[in-house]
């Protein structure tokens, strides 16, 4: 049970009287990819928001991961966000670190620069065409579970009468400051890393000159990243200004900071949106309690260097979605154990996920000779080993994240999975129905895969699609599970 507390959830879809499949609380990126692939599989699924409908959701994100445009790429979404936004196939950072993106082997060898609110768009579309029930303005109140389901009390939109929907399951995708996790009253130890950060999205008379600039001066530090429609999206911390969030910052503010980490605000002007912030490190424990769970930043929260916040939040609700859709509609051999996987995979993900935006943070404010003397040797190892860079750029950009593999498993097990060209087409494309695809060589129909003998493998052969390789020297048979990843390999 790897240590989460919880009740037997091990019941029949049709065994207990509710009202909906699942609930998912929080209308982010997180909670809308959830709720559009619950919806996908034939959940009966409720996403409420407190948010007003209509109501502009404006945060920190802006960059797109490789790993993540692959699973917007599994559900059809990939193409039509990159239109959006601007491809970064190179990072370079306080003047010394340089990241070569283009050398990534995926389909999408960059970093896509685009608003959070583009990725919400297009996940909100897919949630309601799959029919999902989307409820702005409705608040969560309380939560009880029992061995059958878990029960919600609702305030609606304007004041509205309350109302209790009875789930088999409760996801909280709902931040930082879950509601969910309070009623949980689990902890969210941490601390605040970095106080008084400031964002602004800003219009520049002068061009930087890289797509994405960053620098730190050790009292200062700041990065400028283009949206692609003449918008620039700039952060910026002054260590000799250190105040609440609450405090009023205004475009003179970000022009100082910006002239402090490179020598010219570059003509800031026109700014549209301007913002302050702390930044914390904080993980919850346990991302399971019985028949509710937490993704997101309601399960883990943490500098926004490295652009991973959002990029991992999605990464949680695509782990998650599969397996809750399995346990619902009894597709599993064991539901407990497969709920429980996801706990044991990503809980491990997002404690790397902050260690490494922490160190990118700590290099920024380094302001002693010694602090400076470490970024310059990091930024040294980077460039002349490259399993180092090939490292970093791998857990920044999410490829390389692999989950455990079970003793005396093939080593392909646990790994992502690349865009294969089959004979039935590309993988990420097959993907798209949900399902485990097995790959094998053509002509290989004995192949004897796991089906019910393993909680991460398919019940039955109804929950498979085949395929086969276009190269014939390939003899190895691969069952990738519906987030791309490998569940299962031979030869």
């Amino acid at each position: 049970m790897n240590g989460t507390p919880h009740t037997d959830t091990s019941t029949s879809r049709f065994d207990v009287d509710v009202d909906v499949d699942v609930v998912v609380v929080g209308a982010g990126p997180t909670g809308l990819l959830l709720a559009g692939d619950l919806a996908a599989a034939g959940l009966r699924v409720a996403l409420v928001e407190r948010r007003p409908s209509g109501t502009s959701n404006l945060t920190r994100a802006f960059g797109v991961h490789a790993r993540t445009l692959e699973l917007l790429d599994a559900r059809g979404l990939a193409d039509e966000l990159v239109k959006t936004g601007t491809r970064l196939t190179g990072v370079r950072l306080f003047r010394q670190f340089s990241l070569d993106l283009s050398a990534l082997r995926s389909r999408f060898p960059f970093l896509l620069i685009t608003p959070q609110y583009e990725v919400e768009r297009l996940l909100e579309r897919r949630a309601r065409e799959a029919g999902a029930d989307i409820r702005y303005g409705t608040e969560l109140r309380a939560l009880r579970q029992d061995a059958g389901a878990v029960t919600v009390e609702l305030a609606g939109p304007s004041g509205g009468a309350d109302e209790e929907l009875r789930a088999r399951y409760v996801v909280g995708a709902d931040g930082v400051r879950s509601t969910v996790r309070r009623l949980l009253e689990l902890p969210f130890p941490g601390r605040a890393v970095i106080r008084s950060i400031v964002l602004a999205d800003v219009r520049l008379a002068g061009e930087p000159p890289d797509l994405l600039t960053a620098n730190g001066t050790g009292n200062a530090f700041a990065f400028i990243a283009p949206f692609g429609d003449g918008w620039y999206r700039v952060m910026g911390w002054n260590r000799e200004r250190q105040v609440p969030d609450d405090e009023p910052v205004d475009l003179d503010e970000v022009r100082g900071i910006a002239r402090q980490a490179f020598g010219t605000d570059y003509g800031m002007h026109d700014a549209r949106w301007i913002s302050r912030f702390h930044s914390d490190e904080r993980q919850v424990p346990a991302y399971r309690v019985g028949r509710v769970l937490l993704a997101g930043d309601a399960a883990h929260v943490h500098s926004p260097a490295g652009g991973q916040g959002m990029n991992t939040g999605l990464q949680d609700a695509a782990n998650l979605s599969w397996k809750l859709a399995a346990a619902v509609c009894g597709r599993t051999a064991d539901a407990e154990a497969l709920l429980d996987s996801y706990q044991a995979e990503r809980h491990p993900v997002g404690r790397a996920v902050l260690r490494s935006s922490g160190a990118i943070v700590r290099l920024a404010m380094a302001h002693t000779p010694v602090q400076r003397a470490v970024r310059g040797l990091a930024a040294r190892l980077l460039k002349v080993v490259p399993p180092a860079s090939t490292k970093a750029i791998g857990q920044i950009s999410g490829i390389g994240i692999a989950y455990p593999a079970g003793r005396g498993a093939h080593p392909l097990t646990g790994r992502r999975a690349p865009d294969l060209s089959l004979a039935e087409g590309r993988l990420y494309e097959l993907l798209r129905r949900g399902r485990f695809v097995l790959v094998t060589p053509a002509g290989a129909l004995d192949v004897d895969v796991p089906y019910g003998g393993a909680p991460l493998a398919p019940a039955s052969a109804g929950d498979v699609i085949r395929a086969t390789w276009t190269d014939p020297a390939r003899r190895t048979a691969l069952l990738v599970r519906p987030d791309g990843y490998i569940a299962w390999a031979k030869g």
